[in-house]
């Protein structure tokens, strides 16, 4: 991999050189008024729009899961527990399942078209989403554990469906010049700014919660539909046409032997088959890519949300509206998305350091080191660890820029490395195989983190 500005440039180039040649040296169509771009921009978007809609909105979820009764006992100290740790329990809801979902679409890849596997997750995410929005107006307050029960089970399958749609996704834009696969992960971080957005303007503008929540989860209904109107668009450009064809006349390595060498196997002239990719090749060129990433989002997914949603400010007791109000709104999910988008728009410009450097794998184990620094603010409630060694609210708000911004950065490298490292015709493959390790990465991190906060 080379810096931006060298000569070929990245964003038009795939890293390894296309083993059909002069196929298709014919003259390559203008992605006009950067159509295809904008598509995948909002594909990203909603890639990760219902996770960064459910975890965003935690006043919400505190409300509904609240003990209404305000009865002692151990119905009580169950709600309570449901509540203080929701977003540790969806975390694992989200994740885990998706790891199932990721290997079935690897399995799919050749088999179902990536236009039935994208499009049948998002209707699925939108019919999940509609029973959320019509469970807001709702009163759930004598039956909060099934409503508990409820929310996780939808958490799942939403999720189990946008992983398939989010990894499908992936794998169709490895087909496209790298500028595409960029906008597809910024449009991912800018999912979860836009979440945060709307998640703050809904809670200053409505009174009350439910009105707020209403507005919000209307929001991501409207948005998965405009998801599901520009996929369509997408085939019917020219500039999308191009690259869709080449890969359909591409040749396959799906029959390949997994101890042949992939690239000796690429004979002209093959046909696209419908069996399951080799996975031996894609494993063995992205294996230290595959650990990078896993490890990025390890480490993620145990801080956010889960430790660092509740990080309160430590002038909450001034009654503020800012320390009690938007404290977490802002200086958590806003923040760290915003962090998060500005690191892989950086990646746009600057691609280093390469996918063969031993400082990558470096920078990413740096970054356990969030772990002890978040841990040491002001997060409540405290059991074990009393000690806050982080006493002003600049730490977090420090702290959480630099995840974000490390998470995005690393995290976008790593995922536009993978399936450029591996012949054309594993692209889509690789694309699945590379989700894999984030989802992998977010299901263990996910019950790492419901031990962390635990500990604390």
């Amino acid at each position: 991999m080379i810096p931006a500005g060298s000569s070929p440039p990245p964003d038009q180039e795939p890293l390894l050189e296309d083993p059909a040649g002069s196929r298709y040296s014919r003259q390559k169509p203008r992605d006009r008024w950067n159509g295809a771009y904008l598509i995948f921009f909002l594909l990203g978007i909603g890639s990760l729009l219902p996770w960064n809609f459910f975890i965003t909105a935690k006043h919400y979820w505190r409300y509904k899961l609240q003990n209404c009764s305000d009865e002692p006992g151990p119905e009580g100290q169950v709600t309570s527990d449901l509540r203080d740790y929701f977003e540790s329990y969806i975390s694992i809801a989200s994740t885990v399942p998706s790891v199932l979902c990721l290997i079935g679409n690897f399995l799919l890849v050749n088999k179902v078209a990536a236009s039935v596997r994208i499009l049948s997750s998002l209707f699925v995410m939108l019919a999940v989403f509609l029973v959320i929005t019509v469970l807001v107006k709702v009163d759930t307050s004598s039956w909060t554990t099934s409503f508990f029960a409820l929310t996780v089970g939808c958490v799942a399958v939403v999720s189990s469906a946008s992983t398939v749609f989010s990894s499908s996704i992936f794998g169709l834009s490895s087909c496209f010049p790298m500028r595409n696969l960029q906008a597809l992960i910024s449009g991912q971080a800018m999912g979860g700014t836009i979440s945060a957005v709307a998640s703050v303007i809904d809670l200053a503008a409505a009174a009350d919660v439910t009105d707020s929540a209403l507005a919000y989860f209307l929001t991501a209904d409207i948005f998965i539909v405009v998801c599901i109107m520009v996929y369509l668009l997408l085939p019917r450009l020219e500039y999308s046409r191009y690259y869709l064809n080449s890969q359909k006349e591409s040749p396959s390595l799906a029959t390949v032997p997994p101890d042949s060498s992939v690239e000796d196997k690429a004979q002209p002239g093959g046909t696209r088959s419908t069996g399951i990719p080799p996975l031996r090749p894609i494993l063995q060129k992205t294996a230290l890519l595959g650990f990078c990433l896993f490890y990025v989002f390890f480490i993620s997914i145990i801080i956010f949300p889960s430790l660092s949603s509740n990080i309160e400010s430590v002038s909450k007791s001034s009654g503020s509206p800012w320390s009690t109000k938007y404290f977490t709104p802002l200086t958590c999910f806003l923040l760290y998305n915003f962090a998060d988008w500005c690191g892989r728009q950086v990646t746009a410009w600057i691609q280093l350091p390469g996918p063969k450097s031993k400082l990558l794998p470096a920078l990413v184990l740096l970054r356990t080191i969030f772990l002890p620094l978040f841990i040491l603010s002001n997060y409540q409630p405290r059991a074990h660890i009393r000690t806050v060694v982080f006493k002003q609210d600049f730490y977090p708000v420090l702290f959480t820029a630099l995840l974000g911004l490390s998470n995005g950065y690393l995290g976008t490298l790593v995922m536009v490395y993978g399936p450029k490292i591996v012949p054309k015709e594993l692209a889509e493959a690789a694309g699945v195989v590379m989700n894999f390790y984030l989802v992998l990465g977010l299901a263990l991190g996910s019950a790492c983190a419901v031990f962390v906060v635990h500990l604390v």
